[in-house]
């Protein structure tokens, strides 16, 4: 897990101090800033997992800097180190009124600013730990409410969550992206729970007003998801918003196209549809395999991005195990569907 540290010092040569001590510790990117109003304003659209400050600093000084920086919902609980000298007693005091959770005295002990900086990072990851894992639990029991208003989809946020995970994986993303995108895709479809059951479980054909109806399900499930500070909602609003877009810009909501579309959001959309194809619906039959995947070829660069369907065929193997160990049993030598009744998730 990767820490971000903002260093903030209107002097240069005590930055550099500091931003050498910080980066000799492992797994840390360090952001320095000479103006606090800068590191202020930064911190207005970023999460810093620490900050180190020094106290002396022209126009605002590091007290301001702090109770400026704790009346940001997402900066409220992160811990800020002052840097001060040793006899600023009522400077502490007042400090630590403002919000600060821990001094540096100069001249600074590098054992000492190592020890403290790494002592802060653990809290600070034991904290996001526990956060990530409040919202794990919330989307999971999420996921479950939204699929239990249709039982005839089964496992199917199990198995498209673990195509997802290794759909990630065979493109190379980090091993922390991938687990979080498997946790977050289940959340791809939370905003059918606005959709009224007539649409939702009609077994035939939408018609062009339902169909408008069940496709707001993509923005209704994003705007449930909006505004949170936690990664794994973050990436899950995006999923939720984008999992219908194609590649070709004519998908839904927002008719995105390419790199426009987040890449998760291109990742669930071949896990989806295939789960969808090869799983029976009220609205239509399992697909067999051969069909499923060919429709995955003849989409490739159309619906789907090119790089991720090359990333499913290149998975195959491990996701046909994940396909045989969680299938639901539905009988694959059914006859196909002649027409899709419907979008297939």
């Amino acid at each position: 897990m990767e820490m971000t540290v903002l260093i903030v010092d209107d002097n240069q040569a005590n930055l550099m101090v500091l931003e050498h001590m910080v980066g000799r510790i492992s797994g840390c990117e360090v952001v320095t800033m000479t103006d606090p109003e800068a590191a202020l304003q930064w911190c207005r659209f970023h999460e810093p997992d620490l900050v180190l400050t020094d106290y002396m600093m022209p126009g605002m000084d590091g007290i301001a800097l702090v109770s400026e920086m704790r009346a940001l919902p997402h900066v409220a609980d992160v811990p800020i180190i002052m840097v001060t000298t040793s006899d600023m007693k009522t400077v502490r005091q007042n400090a630590l009124e403002s919000g600060t959770t821990d001094f540096l005295a100069k001249p600074l002990d590098p054992a000492e600013t190592r020890a403290r900086i790494q002592n802060l990072l653990k809290l600070r990851q034991a904290q996001r730990r526990l956060k990530e894992a409040a919202a794990q639990d919330l989307i999971m029991r999420l996921s479950h409410m939204a699929e239990s208003r249709d039982p005839e989809t089964g496992r199917h946020i199990e198995r498209m969550a673990k195509y997802s995970y290794l759909i990630a994986r065979q493109m190379g993303l980090d091993e922390h992206v991938c687990e979080l995108l498997q946790l977050a895709a289940p959340m791809h479809d939370i905003g059918k729970v606005a959709i009224p059951d007539h649409i939702l479980l009609k077994p035939g054909r939408l018609e062009p007003a339902e169909l408008v109806v069940m496709q707001t399900h993509a923005s209704r499930g994003a705007e449930f998801l909006r505004g949170s500070s936690s990664p794994l909602l973050e990436m899950a609003y995006d999923i939720a918003m984008t999992h219908h877009e194609k590649f070709d810009g004519s998908g839904y909501p927002n008719a995105l196209a390419g790199d426009a579309i987040p890449l998760v959001g291109r990742i669930v959309a071949v896990a989806d549809v295939f789960d969808a194809l090869t799983s029976a619906r009220p609205y239509k039959p399992a697909w067999p395999l051969e069909r499923a995947l060919g429709l995955l070829q003849e989409q490739r660069g159309k619906h789907f991005d090119p790089q991720v369907v090359d990333a499913f065929f290149a998975a195959q193997a491990q996701i046909m195990q994940v396909y045989q160990q969680l299938h639901d049993g539905a009988d694959m030598s059914s006859p196909a569907a002649g027409d899709q009744a419907r979008p297939a998730s």
